[in-house]
Parts: structure tokens; C-alpha cells; sequence
């Protein structure tokens, strides 16, 4: 387990924000509004920022002041993004890797661990659409991890 800025936000009630790859149009408008609704309230979201939704929440919480916590599917970055730098340094983002320095790609196997550690330490997961076929299910139905809300 390797951590990468401000571990203090761990301290943080935090949602765990998981979502399945593929998401009606009406589903994703409704989550750009939950991450402004996050944000304003201050609320700390632990995620892995890594699909395109996932990606567009990230940009919305970056723009408040809240914690943010980002899992990584793969070991911690040897060169940090010039954007998380800035909220390393501003102490408000924690990058988190479970993997050692072994695993340097994403993988499908990578990301179901990720998302069962993101369940583990999160208070509660949002989980805005869920598709019934998809990893994020699986995931789900295979370990007993909480309840969680939606749309």
C-alpha cells in the first residue's frame, strides 16, 4: 500500500463513487449534478477517477476545496500530473495505490480490487447507474460489500 499526499483525509467520512462503464445520457447529467452537490457541501469522494465518467466527476470536485481521495487500479505514479500536484500540495488529495511497484498497468483485475478497496473504506458507496452485465455488478453479487444508493 504505498499513499501519496495528505493522509489525514482517510479521517474524512468519505463516499465511494463507483459507476459502470456504459451510462445513459440521463444518468450522467444527473451524476455531473450529484459531484457539484458533493462539492458544495464539502463531502470527501474516494474513487478511481478512471472512466469517462469517473473522469468528468473529478474535473467538477476539483474545482471546490473538499477532500478528494484517487485509487489508483496500478502503482503509485513516478511522475506525478502536474494537476494532482497542485492538490497534493494544497492538501486536499490523497493518492492512494494498493498494488506494489509490480503493477505498473490497469487491468481488469487491477480495477476489481481497486473498486472492493474503494467499498472497504468508504462510509457509503453512490453508485449512479450499474449496468447488470458488467464487472461493477459482479463485484457486487460476489462480495458482501454494503448497500449502496443510486438514482
Amino acid at each position: 500500500m504505498e499513499f501519496l499526499g495528505n493522509k489525514e483525509i482517510l479521517n474524512n467520512y468519505k463516499i465511494g463513487f463507483l459507476c459502470s462503464r456504459k451510462v445513459p445520457s440521463n444518468i450522467i447529467l444527473k451524476t455531473y449534478d450529484w459531484a457539484i452537490e458533493q462539492r458544495e457541501k464539502g463531502v470527501c469522494v474516494i474513487s478511481g477517477f478512471h472512466s469517462k465518467i469517473e473522469k468528468d466527476v473529478f474535473h467538477y470536485l476539483l474545482k471546490g476545496m473538499q477532500p478528494i481521495i484517487l485509487v489508483l487500479a496500478r502503482n503509485i505514479f513516478k511522475r506525478i500530473p502536474e494537476t494532482l500536484k497542485t492538490q497534493i500540495e494544497k492538501k486536499r488529495l490523497l493518492i492512494i495505490s494498493p498494488f506494489d511497484q509490480n503493477i505498473k498497468r490497469t487491468s481488469e483485475a487491477t480495477s476489481l480490487l481497486r473498486n472492493k478497496y474503494i467499498s472497504d473504506i468508504s462510509d457509503t458507496l453512490f453508485i449512479p447507474f450499474l449496468s447488470s452485465d458488467g464487472q461493477l455488478k459482479k463485484l457486487l453479487d460476489s462480495h458482501s460489500l454494503k448497500k449502496f444508493t443510486s438514482f
